[in-house]
């Protein structure tokens, strides 16, 4: 597991970092908003710890930025406001839980623990992945939906295994190109956009409803349309 945390009182932040540390995380540390926002765009993370108050950069801002990129790395807001107007800005801007200084280690723990899990992604065994009408088996490397069989190409098989593995999170295109594609992502390109529409295409076939949904400027989300 690795955590981010963006705390600039260096006390709090040692003692942050000794907690997750002692659970076994990996844990990365900035003291500004410029230093954090850099980290949480360039490393994947399980758990991000927020300061709400930073300098450069204040939390709900980094938070703002981040949430735009398509990133939904669960984060727990850390502030000595309390006051419900604050916590409320914290949660509008992406947060996922808000924890009022002072605190105790073993609660923030707790909450983190509970977001992870919360955020993991969904597979119903370690050889089958679904959502709704659509499986794929992993052993038989099959796709099918509504029992009929879809065949798709090598990169297809890939994307769509990579968007199953991460159902009903928002998905970078940066993110499905470098996990499907293995080097490094030229924004220019339009790979991913024609490698969609394909996939998109053979998933609706027969009239069946949308699953693949773009979220512009953010990536692509798979979900049912109920969701």
């Amino acid at each position: 597991m690795k955590a981010l945390v963006v705390e600039d009182d260096q006390t709090t932040l040692d003692y942050i970092e000794k907690g997750f540390k002692e659970q076994g995380f990996n844990v990365d540390t900035a003291s500004s908003g410029t230093d954090g926002l850099y980290l949480a765009t360039s490393s994947d993370y399980d758990i991000i710890i927020l300061d709400r108050m930073l300098p450069q950069m204040d939390g709900v801002t980094l938070l703002s930025a981040l949430r735009a990129t398509g990133n939904a790395t669960p984060v727990i807001f850390l502030s000595a406001l309390s006051h419900v107007d604050e916590r409320i800005k914290g949660l509008q801007a992406g947060g996922d839980d808000y924890l009022t200084k002072p605190f105790s280690i073993q609660e923030l723990l707790i909450r983190a623990d509970l977001l992870i899990r919360r955020h993991q992604p969904v597979q119903q065994d370690s050889s089958q992945l679904q959502l709704d009408d659509l499986c794929m088996d992993l052993l038989a490397h099959k796709v099918t939906r509504k029992q009929q069989e879809i065949k798709l190409q090598p990169k297809e098989f890939q994307l769509l295994r990579y968007l199953l593995e991460h159902q009903n999170q928002v998905v970078s295109r940066t993110k499905l190109f470098e996990a499907v594609w293995d080097y490094h992502f030229d924004p220019k390109t339009n790979v991913i956009d024609v490698h969609i529409a394909k996939l998109r295409k053979k998933l609706e076939a027969g009239g069946a409803s949308q699953l693949i949904h773009t979220v512009r400027g953010a990536g692509y989300i798979l979900r049912t349309p109920e969701a």
